[in-house]
């Protein structure tokens, strides 16, 4: 039962080599996936060490063509008929020196997009994050993974201005994280952002709103004369009110001395 399992995983394995074979512009791609089955089946050795002893003349074909074979059987038709004569060790030795070039062009833009990977102001820190760890993958996939503290660094520093203080307080206090952990607490840290803004909104509602300020350049209310286009009901000119209204004051005076005259005649 054991070795049934066993096998279905090495063949699950196996199929993802199968369906992405190698061509002439994915070969880190193709040795970075060739290196996981090999390390699985524990058989990484054959990469890595020169080919030993011919075995034995009745060894059977199994033993002594199964790794190339399995290289070979991930390959395009054009380099396959380069390799079929060449063992397992030396022939990812021809395919790196045939690849270096352009191995080397896809690690510089592997390591720009990750360096240079910001996180945009309001978007989401988890697929951020995620978005880093691809770039970290694809890293790893081609040979080079970026060390762990280092990984770390470079994704404090792609977080946005909002999250100055989480990165303040990381470094003060010396937080040693797996970046997964790290993820976790970018996240908590994000709901938090979340609930200080609606507080703050809830208060400024219970507060009556927002409070404009006026600058000094803002026109105040004085208490000089307001102008009009209504009619004084006595004189009829425009912009006298009742109290101010020339005429309607001679009236009252004159109004007044008759009445005077009238008690002392009296």
């Amino acid at each position: 039962m054991a070795n049934t399992v066993t096998n279905t995983n090495n063949f699950s394995l196996r199929s993802i080599l199968e369906k992405d074979k190698l061509t002439s512009s994915n070969f880190l791609d193709w040795e970075g996936n060739l290196i996981i089955v090999l390390r699985h089946e524990r058989k990484w050795y054959v990469l890595e060490e020169p080919l030993g002893e011919a075995p034995p003349a009745n060894a059977s074909a199994t033993a002594r063509n199964a790794h190339k074979k399995q290289m070979l059987a991930t390959m395009s038709p054009d380099l396959q008929t380069g390799h079929i004569n060449t063992n397992a060790y030396d022939m990812i030795r021809q395919l790196r020196d045939m690849f270096q070039t352009q191995a080397r062009t896809e690690r510089y833009d592997a390591t720009k997009a990750f360096n240079e990977c910001k996180m945009i102001k309001g978007t989401s820190v988890s697929d951020h994050v995620m978005k880093m760890k691809r770039h970290m993958d694809h890293l790893e996939r081609l040979g080079h993974p970026a060390p762990l503290q280092l990984a770390k660094d470079t994704i404090l520093n792609s977080l946005s201005e909002d999250y100055k203080p989480f990165v303040i307080n990381y470094n003060m206090n010396n937080m040693e994280k797996s970046i997964a952990e790290l993820h976790s607490m970018l996240k908590t840290a994000e709901l938090n952002m979340g609930t200080k803004n609606k507080t703050k909104d809830l208060l400024m509602v219970r507060d009556g709103g927002v409070k404009k300020k006026h600058g000094h350049g803002g026109t105040s209310k004085g208490k000089g004369p307001v102008q009009t286009t209504q009619s004084a009901p006595k004189c009829h000119e425009v912009g006298h009110w009742r109290h101010n209204c020339p005429k309607r004051y001679e009236a009252v005076v004159h109004n007044k001395m008759y009445q005077a005259c009238a008690l002392r005649r009296a």
